[in-house]
């Protein structure tokens, strides 16, 4: 099992916390976020884990060289997004592999419960996403977005919602990918018409979630890993009050 943490942005809504810093730095309870995820993971025995850094690489790759980590570099971090940056560390894709936002938090038994599941392509999704909401901000349909579940399989997420029932969980930003299906997802990427626009961004700064929809629609089925909180995003400043909600 190896994972592999997006770490390149710049993390500008937590300015001025990251003017000197990158995001996954930014302390939570006292401790970086980035220390927080790579301890979880030592947790669960993931101890493979690769770093793609870009936004003050330096200051990061030192400090963690206490730890056992490689690092790839998203050297365009100012004009690409969470796939491009992914898939600078395509020559680390060869086993089962989560992959990991760098500004999430999540518990022990939420990882767990990724890496135990059986499936090609899995998603985190979180059914009491609203009670995290509900802590950051007045209407969280300003924020969220549409996630869809029929017969066990996602068929759609990462869309502007109207109502409530447009959404059964939230998309945390925790996937895990099988090693038989890696390659065929590394093909796949690599097909994708890169002059097309995808939820409207350009190919290098497509969202993860309009990739996983694209998977969802030309690929592979994507399953739902479904949790009852026990994590959080840490998006802004005032995302550092929140608090952790558990089922």
């Amino acid at each position: 099992m190896k994972m592999i943490i997006l770490a390149a942005g710049q993390g500008t809504r937590l300015r001025p916390l990251t003017d000197d810093k990158p995001k996954c730095m930014v302390a939570y309870r006292e401790k970086p976020i980035i220390n927080t995820i790579l301890e979880t993971a030592n947790a669960v025995n993931i101890e493979d884990i690769a770093i793609v850094s870009g936004y003050k690489e330096e200051i990061l790759k030192n400090h963690l060289k206490k730890y056992d980590v490689k690092f790839y570099t998203n050297s365009e971090f100012t004009t690409t997004n969470m796939v491009s940056t992914l898939f600078c560390a395509k020559e680390f894709m060869d086993d089962d592999l989560i992959v990991s936002y760098a500004d999430i938090i999540y518990s022990q038994e939420v990882l767990q419960k990724l890496v135990a599941a059986p499936h090609d392509f899995s998603v985190v999704v979180d059914t009491k996403w609203r009670e995290l909401w509900n802590q950051r901000m007045k209407n969280p349909l300003d924020d969220v977005e549409t996630l869809k579940i029929e017969n066990g399989c996602i068929v759609e997420l990462g869309k502007k919602p109207t109502e409530y029932n447009e959404i059964e969980g939230q998309y945390i930003g925790l996937v895990k990918i099988s090693k038989g299906v890696i390659n065929s997802v590394l093909t796949y990427y690599e097909s994708l018409d890169k002059n097309k626009l995808y939820d409207g961004k350009n190919f290098n700064n497509m969202y993860m979630t309009s990739f996983i929809q694209s998977i969802i629609d030309n690929l592979l089925q994507v399953r739902p890993i479904m949790i009852e909180g026990g994590w959080i995003e840490i998006d802004c400043v005032e995302d550092l009050k929140v608090r952790m909600v558990y089922a």
